[in-house]
């Protein structure tokens, strides 16, 4: 039904995931397209989006922008522009890059416990989740750990972040799927 109305123009406003870039979607008089992180879009979706775009007026977003993108905003091809400062309110992020360090990890774990809080735990393969959950025991044997992976059945990832963002567990470790739609107030 919704895929009719898009077609039939009914439907003003959509937002969605790489599902709107299907071929088996059309849309009657696409206006404006937004894309969210386009650094993680693959060639074949790139490809789908020079279809869709022939004529709309695209804005795309990114904190990391990839080469062939900033290549053409600095030739003139593309604007650009530049959000220097962070929404009211924010915090700067403040980050490392060094060897693993456990004793690092639970120092910060244990500042942000004691105020309360929760901690993200994020390694780049679902291989290194169990070695991770095996270090967190040790070094915190009573934290409530909860995993979020493509791995998991259909939803689970999902319910798994919401049943953190509850505040029932302490602990979310997960892969870097988290870094796409999560959104925890």
């Amino acid at each position: 039904k919704i895929r009719e109305e898009i077609a039939n123009g009914e439907i003003d406003l959509i937002v969605g995931t790489h599902a709107l870039l299907s071929s088996g979607l059309k849309f009657k008089d696409l206006g404006l397209l937004v894309v969210d992180e386009e650094q993680r879009f693959g060639v074949k979706q790139k490809e789908r989006l020079k279809l869709i775009c022939n004529g709309v007026d695209v804005l795309t977003l990114s904190a990391t922008p990839i080469p062939r993108t900033l290549q053409m905003s600095l030739s003139g091809i593309r604007d650009t522009s530049t959000i220097r400062s962070p929404p009211p309110m924010r915090k700067p992020t403040i980050s490392y890059v060094q060897e693993f360090d456990k004793a690092l990890v639970y120092e910060g774990m244990s500042r942000e416990f004691e105020r309360g809080g929760q901690c993200y735990f994020v390694v780049p393969r679902i291989a290194q989740l169990e070695e991770a959950e095996e270090v967190m025991r040790e070094l915190f044997p009573d934290v409530r750990i909860i995993q979020a992976h493509g791995r998991l059945p259909r939803g689970g990832a999902e319910e798994n972040v919401a049943a953190f963002a509850e505040g029932k567990y302490d602990v979310l470790l997960a892969t870097t799927v988290i870094e796409n739609g999560v959104d925890i107030p």
